[in-house]
């Protein structure tokens, strides 16, 4: 008889499956687009059978990918185990616009198919081959994954299971695939209930006690950074933000829309005014809030504006491998300095602090603690989190290869990400550079940010005026189609009107 096995999920993961509601939707998506070549049929459409086929030929690099939640009893926490009925066409779907389709239309098409939760009795994910696109040479894959499998910096790392830096047409046999029994209730609450015993003493051991007690008296050692970053952490975690309309309750339906910049363009302006990437990345958000916030005639000058900043702390060694291994940093933007060089200034001051102080280990021993805790307790503060959140906009940036790659014979031309959003925030930011360009992905809640547009205008020129500062010549991409819809008027509180 095969083995019944389960994986845990961890503190984090559960947490993204905790936090979902109607209106909270935890999965992580995106859009790319692709050249056709080899994957164009005769009759001029795409090739989904070779699609799925190929997909389904690299399921045995991805494992999670043909696993399902089960739950443990009493404790009611989530594990992984074999999906006994997989079928790739659940997963693998095939769609189009109606001809000719245009990018307006395929954001929409992303929009309403990312603000549909994924079935918790199937694996969590899909992916939506789009065709009709107003170029009859290209096409669209929309993705859906959960974000309790996978965090922004691993899923780069899964591109490589499913793309190749040259074209290729053979398709691998998959290899025989036999789902291993599901657990019984009664041998998950055995496992789990020896598994907690063991958990504190597995987290340090002796010997590892012994070593944190030492090192606690070295002012230099990482326990005693970490230690410090956890103090900052908590700091800042209890802080309180600004109210603004980018920050109210949100509803299930989301807008999805995408800009890409010229990545040598960014290095330059980084080159010219100091500062890494991801300052110049920060500084140009940090100039759109303020530009869209005063198109709605909020004060800024006195808003308390902060933004987290998901960082890695995956080590080499877990390079690749499934679930979350994010922490985060908390970076305040300086919303009332107007001249953006200055601006870059203070974003730079406090990106080399986090880095000097290690903060995101503090993130990532909360997470460890939260190994211990009971999922009843984690349901409990994961709803109070997310109505008292200590930001107002979740910016995330993921560096990707820098030359072109193909599924199949069919080269990706761009991929634009979209990070879930939670209750009070009603926009998020995911980045990722390819091929010579940060491609920027806008989610915005449907009602509260009807002129999501807008913001997308406002970051063209807030990097177009650093630009200007760095004395660099205007970047000849093409600019962003006129916005196409008007905000209402909303009202914000008496102590942010000008």
């Amino acid at each position: 008889m095969r083995k019944r096995a389960y994986d845990r999920l961890t503190f984090l993961d559960t947490s993204f499956l905790i936090t979902e509601s109607p209106t909270n939707h935890m999965h992580i998506a995106g859009t790319a687009t692709y050249e056709a070549g080899s994957l164009r049929t005769p009759s001029g459409g795409i090739d989904i059978d070779k699609i799925r086929a190929y997909v389904e030929s690299r399921l045995d690099r991805l494992p999670r990918y043909r696993q399902v939640l089960k739950y443990v009893p009493v404790e009611n926490h989530p594990v992984w185990v074999d999906d006994q009925h997989f079928n790739i066409h659940y997963h693998v779907r095939h769609t189009a616009l109606p001809r000719p389709g245009d990018a307006r239309q395929l954001k929409r098409l992303s929009g309403r198919i990312v603000s549909q939760q994924l079935d918790r009795s199937k694996p969590l994910w899909e992916m939506w081959v789009v065709e009709g696109l107003d170029s009859g040479d290209h096409f669209a894959i929309i993705t859906k994954v959960h974000h309790c499998m996978i965090d922004g910096m691993s899923s780069v790392d899964l591109m490589n299971v499913l793309l190749a830096p040259k074209p290729r047409d053979l398709i691998e046999a998959p290899a025989r695939w036999i789902p291993r029994p599901v657990p019984s209730s009664w041998h998950l609450l055995q496992s789990e209930a020896w598994r907690r015993v063991r958990a504190p003493f597995e987290g340090f051991g002796i010997q590892g006690l012994r070593d944190l007690v030492r090192d606690m008296g070295d002012p230099r050692s990482d326990a005693r950074a970490m230690l410090r970053a956890l103090r900052d952490t908590l700091r800042t975690t209890f802080r309180s933000v600004s109210d603004t309309p980018l920050n109210r309750p949100i509803g299930p339906h989301r807008r999805f829309d995408w800009l890409a910049m010229d990545l040598d363009q960014l290095k330059a302006v980084k080159n010219k005014l100091g500062g890494s990437l991801n300052d110049v990345v920060l500084t140009t958000v940090a100039g759109a809030v303020q530009r869209f916030l005063e198109g709605r005639r909020v004060n800024v000058d006195f808003l308390d504006f902060r933004v987290m900043a998901p960082v890695s702390v995956r080590s080499a060694e877990e390079k690749g491998t499934l679930g979350n291994r994010v922490s985060a940093w908390m970076i305040d933007l300086p919303l009332s300095e107007r001249d953006p060089v200055k601006r870059l200034a203070r974003i730079r001051e406090q990106t080399e602090r986090l880095k000097s102080t290690k903060q995101a280990m503090g993130a990532e021993m909360l997470s460890r603690v939260g190994e211990w805790t009971p999922t009843t307790l984690l349901s409990l503060g994961g709803r109070m989190v997310t109505r008292a959140l200590p930001f107002n906009l979740v910016v995330t940036n993921v560096p990707g290869p820098q030359v072109p790659l193909y599924l199949l014979g069919a080269k990706m031309l761009d991929n634009f990400g979209l990070v879930p959003l939670t209750d009070f925030l009603g926009l998020g930011i995911a980045l990722f550079s390819y091929s010579g360009q940060l491609c920027w992905g806008f989610a915005a809640d449907w009602d509260l940010v009807p002129d999501l547009h807008d913001f997308v205008v406002a970051v063209e020129d807030a990097f177009r005026q650093l630009c200007e500062r760095a004395g660099l010549p205007e970047s000849e991409e093409p600019r962003q189609q006129p916005k196409l819809e008007v905000a209402p008027p909303v009202a914000v509180p008496r102590s942010a009107r000008t």
